[in-house]
């Protein structure tokens, strides 16, 4: 009874791998051809609106005045008497010319 089992699974296994199997086509990818000429260039747009000049500001407010400093102590009158000698320097008389 076994090898009655194994005959037709045989001849079954054989049957079906000799169809013949259908193989797929992959269909390139078609390429772009050559670009077109170039359109003709479109007209330049209107200029818009400028906007209106803005208002002048206000006038800012006077700053308060500075502080006047201390007064400074008079100086002391100078010394008169001996040891008190100015000296006063004489620049030589220029040369005569040659």
């Amino acid at each position: 009874m076994k090898q009655v089992f194994w005959i037709p699974a045989l001849l079954a296994a054989l049957a079906l791998g000799a169809c013949e199997k259908p193989t797929t086509v992959n269909v390139p990818a078609a390429t772009p051809g050559p670009a077109g000429p170039t359109g003709a260039t479109g007209s330049t747009g209107a200029t818009g609106n400028t906007g209106s000049t803005g208002s002048t500001g206000s006038t800012g407010s006077t700053g308060a005045t500075g502080y006047d400093g201390a007064k400074g102590n008079t100086g002391a009158t100078g010394a008169t008497g001996e040891g008190n000698t100015t000296v006063i320097v004489v620049p030589p008389a220029a040369s005569a010319p040659r």
